[in-house]
């Protein structure tokens, strides 16, 4: 399962960084600042997490079960955390706010299953 963990992470950078261009470049003069803002916090989170799962194919071997829970909840987190945001900046729907505070909890339990792991 690590090798996944690590795909996934790498694939989630990757998309990171061209969704980081595509804001800057192709976003920056349709979107007010404010919604840029929102769009870029999405962009870090989802590299923030995309590196965390790569650690977490990287210790997957060690720690087993519960790496596995934590790269699953960092997966959930990007979907739902950023995946929201991005949605909200590109269709002004404010509806797509509600999903992002559940992609937040994603990410903090799976730091806390990761935590929790490496201590047990």
């Amino acid at each position: 399962m690590p090798h996944v963990w690590l795909a996934l992470g790498s694939l989630l950078a990757l998309l990171a960084v061209a969704f980081g261009a595509f804001g800057a470049h192709a976003l920056r003069k349709r979107l007010s600042p404010e919604r840029m803002a929102v769009y870029q916090t999405g962009v870090q989170y989802q590299m923030y997490h995309a590196l965390a799962m790569i650690a977490t194919g990287i210790l997957g071997g060690r720690y087993g079960a519960w790496t596995i829970a934590a790269g699953w909840l960092f997966v959930f987190g990007v979907l739902l955390f950023s995946g929201s945001l991005y949605l909200l900046c590109l269709t002004g729907r404010r509806a797509f706010g509600a999903i992002t505070p559940l992609g937040g909890l994603a990410f903090i339990a799976g730091w806390a299953v990761l935590a929790i792991g490496v201590l047990y």
